[in-house]
């Protein structure tokens, strides 16, 4: 049969969901188009059932995932980059179409995001050095402040940058320990699917990181009111919907990252995603544990240690 007489086969994507690839309960689908309008694939379209059960996956993950070492986090996020490296060509098409970049944009933002799983692989076992350390006391004590990760996290992936926005988001919260449920771009949400995809033939536990589509304030409503979400990232949020959440949040005292200021399209995400992401991201979802621990009786020869 010559290739002019051949059918495609279309991609399906489905959710990433506790390691696994589950259709929307509900069945539903929505058409995502390019920046043309032109019809790229159908994506699920979650309801708030899917986004329970992806808190119930990310908490049963969080125990392993925050008691790893930090070094093998950062083994893992390295591996991550990996499989990255080995499908930059299926995300290159994909973040041109989504984004309506040209291919060497899209190369370039691929290029970026991968370079970004890599510098925050790296910062694993190092964010415990300049956010936590000794304490000085008036008393013969120990005083050691640790971070320690917050939980679950639920996160609205940027709007626009369906990519290294996406990455910049994801990678900080799992290095230092958390687990993640994760809302893709409601116009840009394949590249979103498709890391699924890497993630799950990576190393990274299946539950660490869910990846849900469709429309984020349906989405977004029930995680931010959710009693197990620990904590929750606003950059994909509208300036409406932000506030929203964020009244949502304080229910159960969520940590709570608010977006950049709104651009001229009512857009969020108006950070520079290329800019140096510096640490702020990894100690956001961060809690401090201080521990005093006496020192022993301090004598006119000294301490007894």
């Amino acid at each position: 049969m010559s290739d002019q007489n051949r059918l495609g086969v279309f991609k399906t994507y489905k959710l990433y969901v506790g390691g696994k690839f589950p259709r929307s309960e509900s069945g539903r689908v929505y058409e995502v188009t390019d920046s043309k309008g032109q019809w790229l694939a159908n994506a699920p379209k979650s309801s708030r059932k899917d986004a329970r059960d992806a808190v119930v996956s990310a908490r049963k993950a969080f125990g392993g995932w925050s008691g790893a070492t930090a070094y093998n986090r950062g083994q893992v996020l390295y591996r991550v980059a990996e499989m990255l490296e080995g499908r930059k060509e299926q995300f290159v098409r994909e973040v041109a179409a989504s984004e309506g970049l040209s291919k060497s944009k899209a190369a370039a933002a691929a290029d970026a995001a991968i370079d970004r799983w890599v510098w925050y692989a790296g910062w694993t076992d190092k964010i415990g050095q300049i956010a936590g350390g000794a304490n000085p006391v008036a008393g013969p004590f120990f005083n050691l402040s640790t971070p320690e990760p917050t939980g679950v996290v639920a996160v609205l992936a940027p709007r626009k940058s369906s990519f290294l926005g996406l990455v910049s988001v994801i990678a900080p919260v799992i290095a230092t320990g958390n687990t993640a449920v994760v809302i893709a771009s409601a116009d840009a949400p394949l590249p979103a699917l498709s890391l699924g995809e890497v993630l799950a033939t990576s190393d990274v536990p299946g539950g660490v990181v869910n990846i849900l589509s469709g429309v984020t304030a349906e989405i977004a409503a029930p995680l931010a009111a959710h009693q197990d979400v620990n904590a929750i990232d606003l950059t994909g949020a509208d300036a409406e919907l932000a506030k929203e959440l964020e009244i949502a949040a304080a229910d159960n005292l969520k940590r709570v990252l608010r977006p950049q200021p709104v651009d001229t399209d009512g857009a969020s995400d108006s950070e520079d995603w290329l800019a140096s992401p510096g640490t702020h991201r990894l100690t956001a979802f961060l809690e401090t544990k201080t521990v005093w621990h006496p020192t022993g009786a301090l004598g006119a020869a000294g301490s007894s240690y």
